[in-house]
């Protein structure tokens, strides 16, 4: 088959190689998956780069989302055993860990309904308790965390304040539906937000981003907001001030989803049939901007890596239009 392979740590454009390997035998517990889709997620990169929690060994293949097919024919959802990543023709998966893919959505934005979706539901409404009529500010709106956090805000009944850089970016995050969208590069987002909420505040701060977007944060977080953090695509980890929490009465949330899986896996199913329910309404559906063929992967991962992409990024091994 073939297969996207790592032998080196580094940007992803210059050390992912497409190369012919042999199909991966599924150990104890786990499935051989064909895989329809995989969706490109920022820790890709820093797998690549090797910064990544997780630090397979070298040869490994990224992807850590797909849709995939079973020897019996259901599609379902995954993450792949590193180092038998998604961006290969096939992967292995855990089988007890499989999500059944949603009927109302194909392929390639069933393989990014998972960790991002997923992600955004634990962190809005299980760390958060995310109110309808409340204010949510998602930065990094246009991306795929934002993207998913921003329509399940909506679909929660929040009023949903979109940050983003740049008009082409500005311009995804209105049709996704945010109530205010906002261009960090052009203006003041705390004066923004300020006055976009009578000087009260965004109740819900969700952030993927961290460095100087958690500094913006704390200073139009309501009081009794909740700040998530959910990573730190800037690659600059904020150092809170504690003193700052305290006398705004605010909270600091984090947020890993993937100890989800080993603390309370019933509860990652439970999610998954939320999400399938608003998805069958219609009230989220993943953006998947490009789907490109598998040749491209090694580009569009570097695209995602450069910020420069919106929504999800699908790869499609067997090619078609999944």
């Amino acid at each position: 088959m073939q297969a996207w392979q790592v032998h080196e740590n580094g940007e992803p454009g210059e050390v992912m190689r497409l190369a012919e390997v042999a199909r991966p035998e599924p150990g104890e517990g786990q499935l051989l998956l064909k895989v329809r889709a995989a969706n490109i997620n920022f820790p890709d990169a820093l797998l690549c780069r090797g910064q990544y929690q997780i630090r397979p060994p070298l040869p490994f293949t990224p992807g850590l989302e797909i849709c995939g097919e079973t020897e019996g024919g259901r599609r379902v959802i995954a993450n792949p055993a590193l180092p038998y990543g998604g961006f290969a023709e096939y992967a292995v998966a855990d089988a007890a860990a499989l999500l059944p893919a949603p009927d109302a959505l194909d392929d390639a934005e069933a393989a990014a309904l998972h960790i991002g979706y997923q992600t955004g539901w634990f962190g809005l409404h299980r760390r958060a308790h995310l109110q309808e009529g409340e204010t949510l500010l998602v930065h990094a709106a246009a991306g795929g965390v934002g993207s998913a956090a921003v329509q399940l805000g909506k679909a929660a009944g929040a009023k949903v304040i979109g940050v983003v850089g740049g008009a082409e970016k500005a311009a995804v995050a209105r049709d996704l539906g945010c109530d205010l969208v906002l261009d960090r590069r052009a203006g003041d987002v705390v004066g923004a937000v300020k006055e976009a909420t009578g000087g009260r505040g965004a109740d819900v701060i969700y952030d993927p981003v961290g460095g100087d977007a958690y500094a913006k944060s704390a200073k139009c977080v309501a009081f009794e907001g909740r700040i998530v953090v959910v990573g730190f695509a800037s690659g600059a980890i904020p150092t809170p001030a504690l003193n700052h929490a305290l006398v705004k009465n605010y909270a600091i949330l984090g947020l890993h989803w993937g100890l989800y899986a080993r603390k309370d896996p019933r509860l990652i199913l439970r999610c998954h049939e939320e999400l399938t329910e608003l998805a069958a309404k219609g009230a989220i559906k993943p953006l998947v901007s490009e789907r490109v063929p598998m040749d491209g992967a090694a580009a569009a991962v570097q695209r995602v890596a450069d910020g420069v992409t919106t929504g999800r990024v699908a790869v499609l091994p067997h090619g078609g239009a999944a």
